[in-house]
């Protein structure tokens, strides 16, 4: 079992997976797409990836504004969302990814990845960063959940 991130955006989908540990996010593709509510090809590559990497549960990027106001984008991710779990069947979480675009184009600035051929790679970065902050967090979570459990054995 797997976990698939995607960045949604007006004309492409950023793609990672986890590994079956749920340790790392590797960079999987970025599905482009020529319209912006032409989503049905988009929609059937998620799906082929899905059971090609035997995803579980799919984590989505929600593109809120800083000061935590829904963005134009962010109704839109939504609404892939809905879109997502009933095509899909699969549990969709909406994940916090302010920032991660930044982040992102600051990675590729750092491999030395050219000015002019970042925007080929950064959504695909953007979906492995979203997915890696939620792998943390749920590693974190387990690792609480334990000495939780364990701080109620010792009582």
């Amino acid at each position: 079992m797997r976990i698939m991130g995607l960045d949604y955006g007006t004309k492409t989908v950023g793609v990672a997976v986890s590994d079956p540990l749920f340790i790392t996010a590797q960079s999987v593709e970025i599905i482009r797409r020529k319209e912006a509510n032409k989503l049905r090809q988009t929609l059937a590559r998620i799906e082929e990836l899905i059971r090609e990497y035997e995803v579980e549960k799919l984590v989505l990027g929600f593109p809120k504004h800083l000061n935590n106001d829904m963005s134009d984008m962010a109704e839109q991710a939504l609404d892939f969302k809905e879109k997502l779990e009933r095509r899909t069947g699969k549990e969709v979480v909406m994940w916090d990814e302010r920032l991660s675009s930044v982040e992102s184009n600051r990675i590729l600035m750092e491999s030395k990845v050219r000015r002019e051929d970042r925007y080929l790679y950064v959504d695909m970065v953007a979906a492995q960063i979203i997915l890696q902050s939620y792998l943390d967090y749920i590693a974190h979570q387990g690792s609480l959940n334990t000495e939780e459990q364990d701080g109620k054995d010792n009582i």
